[in-house]
């Protein structure tokens, strides 16, 4: 049944008549969101005609850039993001900042990079003499994750800027922050605390594959107080576990060379299933026109053709199958349907949203407005850098540092870190002619090289702004 109310008292008797563990069977945490939703305070908004638009950022995750109908997979059916697609301004050659999730999110929500928000890696430092399983439970080591994920507090991150213009923002789904608050949201899903399962996402992550409930909740009450919103969804999709329905992996049991890879197929249908339930509950609501869609994944994702795991090129690598992402861009009736093969970057979503919002970008942003075909056109490269998985200082974003990159037009450089990577070799490829980056061309360039990676270093040497 779904909400359809006029006055706020209506929507509070209904969130606490139907608790989402009841209709979700989600973890118990998820009560947090409940009581802030129920527990609004009063907000401030613009008078009708200067209301900003609602934006709605849809985050895949461990999805290959190949892996859509509209970008060509001849096999997985993501017909529902194929529609949103065909309405949108399509990058087909984004690039998210770091291939690991956790600094990737980061760099979405607060449009820097990961040495500038210092979330370079998803774990603090192992402590001495405790291992991966041991360390959700070492005392050291949650504090040292306390101490990692604080620097979101005071952040300027997209939630909080946002708020100058009476949004209301809802997290759901990955989110490594810690707590929703520290991202400044309004309300969310996740706890986040390390020493009660908080990790990436806890209760969260029950988003999209149990339902979508708490989002249509959210975006109900933010009509009802006539508010702009802000929504994250960022499912665990079609991340492991490689768990899709049986009708959708009946789809690619005959047709996909393994089974693990038709499970991940089949995940990839699954996560488009829920992105048109939100797509269409926009529409049903009535507010589609009036809000800003954008879409991407926060790394990419290379199969093991035998196994449900990653292969070496994809996850927390340098190379397009862990960096590169379609990102989509849709608001009706202001953004042309096109396509663009220009290089744009996950540092560019912050200041796009800022700018349709009518909120001035705080300083030490270098993205650029994605509705600015000029700016576009001209911005010469992007840049980027991977990290360890464990960060090894958390304060000290270049000793966690594995490889740094630019892309400039269709030429990528990779540079490797001699303390992390040791045995790592510069590797320059033509990404235009090979997407596959199986040819390093570094020694027939060197010329290239050089200029390449002056400005390579040049971005580095900033630092932090």
């Amino acid at each position: 049944m779904r909400l359809r109310c006029t006055r706020e008292a209506e929507v509070r008797r209904y969130l606490r008549d139907q608790p989402m563990v009841s209709t979700l069977k989600v973890l118990p945490s998820s009560v947090i969101l409940l009581a802030g939703l129920a527990g609004l305070t009063s907000y401030a908004f613009a008078a009708e005609g200067d209301r900003p638009p609602n934006v709605v950022l849809i985050i895949a995750d461990d999805m290959g850039w190949t892996d859509y109908g509209f970008m060509g997979h001849p096999r997985i059916h993501t017909p529902r993001l194929d529609r949103l697609a065909s309405q949108s301004l399509v990058f087909r050659r984004g690039y998210v900042t770091s291939s690991l999730c956790s600094p990737s999110l980061a760099s979405i929500l607060t449009g820097r990079y990961p040495h500038q928000h210092k979330i370079t890696s998803n774990d603090p430092p192992l402590p001495p003499g405790v291992d991966e399983r041991a360390a959700p439970r070492d005392p050291e080591f949650l504090a040292r994750r306390r101490a990692m994920i604080q620097v979101f507090d005071d952040m300027p991150a997209l939630p909080r800027l946002l708020a100058s213009k009476d949004y209301l923002s809802f997290q759901s789904g990955k989110w490594w922050g810690g707590s929703y608050q520290r991202g400044g949201f309004t309300h969310g899903m996740t706890h986040g605390e390390p020493d009660r399962g908080g990790r990436h996402g806890d209760a969260g992550l029950a988003i999209g594959r149990r339902g979508m409930k708490p989002v249509f909740l959210f975006i109900e009450l933010a009509e009802v107080r006539k508010a702009p919103f802000f929504l994250w969804y960022a499912p665990m999709m079609p991340h492991q576990p490689h768990n899709p329905p049986e009708r959708l992996l009946a789809h690619y049991r005959e047709t996909a060379p393994s089974p693990a890879v038709a499970k991940y197929w089949a995940m990839c249908e699954w996560f488009d299933e829920t992105c048109g339930e939100l797509l269409d509950f926009l529409d049903a609501q009535k507010l589609a026109q009036d809000t800003l869609v954008i879409f991407l994944a926060d790394n990419g994702w290379i199969q093991d053709p035998q196994a449900e795991r990653s292969a070496p090129r994809s996850k927390q690598s340098p190379y397009d199958g862990g960096l590169r992402t379609p990102i989509l861009v849709r608001w009706p009736g202001k953004v042309a349907a096109q396509i663009c093969d220009t290089p744009v970057s996950a540092i560019d979503i912050a200041p796009t949203v800022l700018q349709a919002a009518g909120i001035e970008r705080p300083a030490g942003l270098e993205g650029i407005n994605l509705l600015d075909a000029k700016a576009v056109a001209g911005r010469p490269a992007i840049f980027g850098a991977v990290f360890t998985h464990n960060a090894v200082d958390i304060h000290d974003p270049a000793s966690s540092l594995r490889s740094r990159w630019i892309v400039a037009g269709d030429w990528k450089l990779i540079a490797p870190d001699r303390r992390n990577t040791p045995d790592g070799v510069v590797e320059l490829f033509d990404v235009g002619h090979d997407p596959g980056e199986t040819r390093n061309l570094a020694g027939e360039h060197r010329q290239r090289v050089v200029d390449l990676m002056a400005r390579l270093d040049a971005w580095w040497a900033a630092g932090p702004r």
